[in-house]
């Protein structure tokens, strides 16, 4: 299967996030597999990880606007590892140009970006539109490596002399066990990073979402508002009416139980619809539901940021479409 990674700054995360739904037929069928930093769990090595995915992938997108231009990470560390490795023969790397910016003089200025003439996918009439030129992009490139793999192959000399060895090392499997993890021990400190990172998390996500639900849909409205870094309410508004509201706070005071609560009556700090609280597997960081309302996983199921957001998220919009079907 191919591997594939993001490098992007996090103020595209939107388009991101729509880019991948494009992505899901080629991770259906087996084609892909993806990786984004967001996918990183709390407690984990923020750098050791990017590093180890963007060394292994075998397609590598640059998501470029004039932020991840602006990224001394995305630009001085991501984008110029992925140039090397494409430079040795080790990597796809293919430009998405994500909004107008100025990119065709930088280093990945000479390759061919992923739409036609390297249009940004904000100018399509339909964002669809770009991100299914993207997605044939991408079906391109594993076909392109599959032949070249498929040719190398091929013409693999056979040895001349008894003293020629070829050594077939990617076809060697050594058994082992997957079982080599010892538990970790996780302090106060991690904790309360881990806590304080999640609700930022939930925060950009919930208000990077309203954002792109509200470019969407005509005679929507929506407002978010975050008085202080450890609560934020938020409110979709139909044709004037308020179809939906919620608010999430920090339970930083250690009143009550959890310590990420969500309610649909704003930031209420005594009614709840969901209390996340800070947990951990032996391994890594998370978060699992107390309450579980509107949940299908298990109470028991350790969520990443990004699958606290989501849970949130579907608990405050699946009210909304369902008032407007």
């Amino acid at each position: 299967m191919t591997t594939l990674v993001f490098s992007y700054s996090h103020a595209d995360e939107a388009l991101l996030n729509e880019l991948q739904k494009h992505l899901s037929p080629l991770k259906r069928t087996g084609k892909i597999t993806t990786w984004h930093d967001r996918r990183i769990v709390p407690g984990q090595d923020f750098e050791h990880q990017i590093d180890k995915y963007f060394s292994e992938a075998d397609i590598i997108l640059l998501l470029v606007s004039s932020d991840f231009i602006d990224s001394d990470y995305c630009y001085q560390v991501e984008m110029a590892n992925a140039l090397e490795r494409q430079k040795r023969g080790e990597a796809v790397v293919i430009p998405v140009i994500l909004r107008e910016c100025a990119w065709h003089q930088l280093p990945f200025g000479s390759i061919m970006a992923a739409t036609t003439d390297g249009k940004p996918i904000t100018k399509f009439t339909s964002h669809d539109e770009g991100y299914v030129q993207v997605v044939e992009a991408v079906s391109h490139a594993i076909d392109n490596m599959k032949t070249k793999k498929t040719q190398q192959t091929t013409h693999i000399p056979s040895p001349v002399s008894t003293n020629q060895t070829f050594h077939a090392t990617d076809t060697i499997f050594t058994p082992r066990s997957s079982n080599l993890s010892l538990p970790k021990t996780f302090t106060d400190l991690d904790k309360d990073r881990a806590r304080r990172e999640g609700f930022e998390y939930v925060a950009r996500y919930f208000e990077n979402s309203l954002e792109e639900l509200k470019k969407r849909h005509a005679g929507l409205e929506v407002d978010f508002h975050q008085p202080n870094a450890d609560c934020f309410t938020c409110a979709v508004y139909i044709n004037g009416s308020k179809a939906g509201q919620c608010g999430v706070w920090r339970n930083i005071n250690n009143k009550g139980m959890g310590d990420i609560c969500y309610s649909q009556n704003g930031v209420t700090h005594n009614s709840y619809n969901e209390i996340l609280s800070i947990s951990d597997n032996g391994q890594v960081l998370g978060f699992r539901t107390l309450m579980g309302f509107g949940y299908s996983g298990s109470r028991d199921t350790l969520l990443t940021n990004e699958g606290m957001a989501e849970h949130l998220w579907e608990m405050f919009f699946n009210p909304i479409k369902q008032r407007n079907r």
